[in-house]
């Protein structure tokens, strides 16, 4: 048998992300195994484990890249921003999501299917989003104040602020500006991750809108679709997503004539406005990902039904919901104990993929079929091969610059199976990897040649 030769892995040309230090694994004593500061939470839906948490997501992906952005390719970062727009006004400095007016009123309509597939009717649904998604105005409104604070908020109480930026074509001049008080903007210093997390509450201490009103509103009145600025409490208001919406500027009938004839372009701004249609990005962990981090780091907790699970519940559990989860988790926790960032190999028709440091910074290196063996090599395999089917999958690992990897999992001959039954066996696995090459037969006679 020819002895496997180490290939390094091939690291990605362009790499725009600083490398984190994974999450500690240590030795076990009694029985424990090292354990993080933050215990991270995550839930079963639908047999996938999902975390919902922004600050989970952050600290479990960039600490070992575990999971994917159910909206992204890999890393949770989906934004709704559109990218012309954001190149378009980014001299503005407002660092917050931007869209087209096209774009926010799809959202209007999916907000709209949404409320009906509830039962509401179409006169509710109408004055709940005219209420809603109208241009945000910001009264100044101050509990705690000293007098040098009173004279700047009566007078943008009088000026009746209201966020826009301006935008002319015709010569690429750009300008943020509070309608009434240009040197007060109350939302631009505010980030977009900010504005999602704890930016909305600080504004909502300080400002509250204009008219304030129910939002809902169950009484008959005959002009069903009046416009009402609805009154949103701290609460209410952290759980909105403010975005600005490229809009035209409106113009006065004299200002269209001297456009027309002078052939400019119209001008356009950016407005304020609450998100009527939020999409939210989750992190979803694959089943060895999830027991994992609970069993080996403890660091994540896994509810069902708003129900802590334990290591036994969860390893049944998994073991059901995945025929082949015990083999799979043991070649996961084998490789991931060796420094490889293991992922699921569906794609390539594997059944993990080996990263070294991360997906950001290297291509795989391997494709690795997980078998459970005895000690003579003989069990219950998980797929059938023939000569034919193992070439194909070679082919394909050798098309995208991988090498097929076995790793057979070696349990003792007399473990029964009520000790499967408990991620213990771990402890009496044994394990041996196989790199599988396309035999040449032409390579193979110059080799003995030179010998």
């Amino acid at each position: 048998m020819a002895e496997a030769v180490f290939h390094p892995p091939r690291r990605k040309r362009k790499v725009y992300e600083s490398y984190h230090s994974p999450f500690p694994i240590s030795a076990p004593r009694d029985g424990v195994y090292g354990r993080a500061d933050k215990i991270c939470q995550a839930e079963i839906i639908n047999k996938n484990v999902i975390v919902k948490n922004p600050v989970d997501i952050e600290q479990l992906y960039s600490k070992g890249f575990f999971g994917k952005g159910i909206l992204s390719r890999s890393r949770p970062e989906y934004g709704i921003s559109e990218l012309a727009l954001v190149v378009k006004w980014q001299s503005v400095g407002l660092n917050m999501p931007i869209i087209s007016s096209k774009k926010f009123q799809c959202y209007v309509e999916w907000a709209k299917s949404r409320m009906k597939e509830q039962g509401l009717d179409d006169c509710t649904i109408n004055k709940f989003l005219l209420n809603y998604i109208e241009p945000l105005n910001l009264e100044g409104k101050v509990e705690q104040t000293t007098e040098s604070q009173n004279e700047e908020i009566q007078t943008m109480e009088t000026a009746e602020p209201k966020l826009v930026a301006i935008s002319d074509e015709s010569n690429g001049n750009q300008a943020a500006c509070l309608e009434g008080d240009p040197h007060c903007d109350p939302l631009g210093k505010y980030g977009s991750n900010e504005l999602d997390r704890t930016g909305i509450q600080a504004i909502a201490k300080t400002h509250s809108p204009k008219n304030p009103s129910s939002l809902h509103d169950d009484s008959k009145q005959d002009d069903c679709l009046k416009r009402e600025s609805p009154i949103l409490s701290s609460e209410e208001y952290s759980h909105q997503e403010f975005v600005l919406v490229q809009e035209e500027s409106d113009w006065s009938p004299e200002e269209e004539n001297t456009c027309e004839k002078s052939h400019l372009n119209k001008k356009q701004k950016l407005v304020c406005r609450r998100n009527p249609f939020r999409i939210f990005e989750y992190l979803q962990l694959s089943l060895e990902e999830g027991f994992f981090l609970v069993y080996a780091l403890g660091c994540l907790n896994i509810y069902y039904n708003e129900v802590p699970l334990s290591i036994l519940k969860l390893w049944e559990f998994f073991s059901e919901a995945q025929p082949n989860f015990r083999t799979t988790y043991m070649a996961y926790h084998y490789f991931r104990c060796k420094g490889w960032v293991p992922k699921v190999g569906l794609k390539y028709g594997a059944d993990l993929l080996l990263y070294r440091k991360g997906p950001s910074f290297y291509h795989a290196s391997y494709s690795v079929i997980a078998e459970l063996v005895n000690g003579d090599f003989e069990g219950s395999s998980q797929r059938s091969f023939s000569w034919k089917s193992l070439s194909s999958l070679n082919r394909t690992t050798a098309n995208v610059s991988k090498e097929l990897m076995f790793c057979y999992l070696i349990k003792p001959s007399d473990m029964t199976e009520e000790e499967m039954s408990s991620p213990e066996c771990l402890k009496r696995i044994k394990v041996q990897e196989l790199i599988l090459h396309r035999w040449v037969s032409s390579r193979e006679r110059n080799e003995q040649d030179e010998l």
